[in-house]
């Protein structure tokens, strides 16, 4: 990247402290001490640092570390001038350093005359933009949105990317307050939009589906932004946009359909029919929410002129995400790592692809908490038992503090599902090692704040040895 140190004070409407000269290029900026100081072991780049507030830190408190890394300037939110008493180096005072973060992210990316892709949805967000990049990558240069890094801090980060050969942005936009999405918008400015479904995720602060909606549909202000909508979706099938509007689905007749489905092995095989064409797909995942992953993929691929051919050598180079439906085996054991994160629906999901699955042994099912999804939690967690106990499984095991209603939902529609109940992943994980045997296969699910990639973890190198 390069920006010039005086465009940075004016776009932040910051004061600078110093005596570093204006015309200086800014060629890193970081959030990071630690990457500071790797950057600067392999290059000469002036590094500008900006610290920001967490829930458990304050990048405020490591501005010295940041300079002794080799940061040459950094932003310093007013509330903390004090801090900088000691500090002889260059700052920037600011008003609110998240803020100026993302306000250079926005000015910078409007520097490149480049097509932008913006992704959100209540799940598949990341199997989505994850799909185009393998699609746009064969032919085009790319910047993709990190990991799960999709919010108001990662996602202005991963602009910095960009450079003169950069043809396609894809950014994952991840929202779970009011009025997000407009900032990331204003920062990606996406020229294509897809919205992969409409869930039960995040009420504790939407409240509703239909906020939900309303916030996700903010994703471009564009109007020449096409939408791409999952038209199965009941929320998303009745909106009403300015915007050019193409739906993706299985029930309907929509732009760009999938029929025939069907798996083998661990790759699913469909039909991908349009008004102009029908053409057979295989992607390498298991799962019908898959398929519809790769609809919203292809959609817009086509429509950015991507050759077909191009399309589906992307797909099948495609691989899973960690902890997002990855199939793991260990011997002769099976797991179904999507312990990422859990909602309702994509709980749901997971039974399918563990449906999918064969496997001579028993089909256990390691569920925890689903955080987050606000008042009516105790019904969501009953309800999400019984869809459990009627996909066949044959142990259940819970845990966390509102494991207890999974394990109700379960027991009421099912007797004869053996069912179980933790507190912690300890516990959990001894009673996994003393009952997996030999052909099981194992499910293991549960939100980003209870760790259940911990129980996987440990298991897999259990059976490893």
């Amino acid at each position: 990247m390069d920006l010039i140190l005086e465009k940075i004070i004016h776009i932040t409407n910051g004061i600078f402290l110093g005596d570093l000269p204006i015309s200086t290029k800014i060629n890193f900026i970081s959030i990071d001490t630690r990457k500071i100081l790797q950057n600067n072991s392999k290059s000469k780049d002036k590094v500008l640092f900006i610290p920001i507030k967490g829930k458990n830190f304050d990048g405020h408190d490591f501005l010295e570390s940041a300079f002794k890394n080799g940061a040459a300037i950094a932003l310093v939110d007013k509330k903390h001038e004090k801090k900088i008493n000691n500090i002889s180096n260059n700052v920037i005072i600011v008003d609110n350093t998240k803020n100026a973060l993302q306000n250079i992210a926005a000015f910078y990316r409007r520097k490149f005359d480049i097509k932008a892709i913006g992704v959100t949805g209540s799940v598949g967000k990341s199997t989505v933009k994850e799909m185009l990049a393998s699609i746009f990558g064969i032919e085009l240069k790319i910047v993709k949105t990190i990991k799960n890094l999709n919010g108001q801090i990662g996602l202005p980060l991963a602009m910095f990317g960009i450079n003169k050969e950069t043809q396609i942005l894809i950014a994952e936009m991840g929202i779970s307050e009011i009025n997000e999405m407009e900032r990331l918008s204003e920062i990606v400015d996406p020229d294509f939009a897809i919205i992969t479904n409409i869930g039960v995720s995040h009420l504790e602060n939407f409240k509703t589906t239909e906020i939900t909606c309303r916030e996700k549909l903010k994703i471009s202000k564009r109007e020449n932004c096409k939408f791409y909508l999952n038209g199965d979706n009941p929320k998303l099938s009745r909106v009403n946009l300015p915007n050019e509007i193409k739906y993706f689905g299985l029930s309907g007749n929509y732009p760009y359909r999938a029929e025939q489905i069907y798996s083998t092995g661990e790759k699913t095989n469909f039909v991908l029919a349009t008004n102009k064409f029908r053409e057979n797909i295989e992607i390498p995942c298991l799962g019908v929410h898959n398929v519809y992953n790769a609809l919203a993929a292809i959609s817009v691929a086509i429509d950015a002129g991507i050759y077909l051919e191009d399309i589906k050598a992307g797909l099948e180079r495609f691989k899973p995400l960690p902890q997002r439906g990855q199939i793991l085996h260990v011997g002769d054991i099976i797991f179904l790592d999507d312990s990422y994160n859990a909602s309702p629906d994509s709980v749901k999901s997971s039974i399918n692809i563990f449906q999918a699955i064969k496997s001579d042994g028993k089909s256990i099912m390691v569920m925890a908490d689903m955080l987050e999804i606000g008042v009516r939690s105790e019904e969501i967690h009953f309800n999400i038992g019984k869809y459990i106990a009627l996909s066949g499984i044959n142990i259940l095991i819970t845990v966390g503090n509102l494991a207890k209603f999974i394990g109700d939902g379960a027991r009421s529609v099912d007797s004869n599902v053996e069912i179980l109940y933790f507190i912690n992943n300890d516990l959990a994980l001894k009673e996994l090692i003393f009952r997996i045997r030999s052909g099981d296969k194992i499910l293991i699910k549960g939100s980003r704040g209870m760790k259940t990639e911990e129980i996987l973890n440990n298991l897999v190198s259990y059976y490893h040895k």
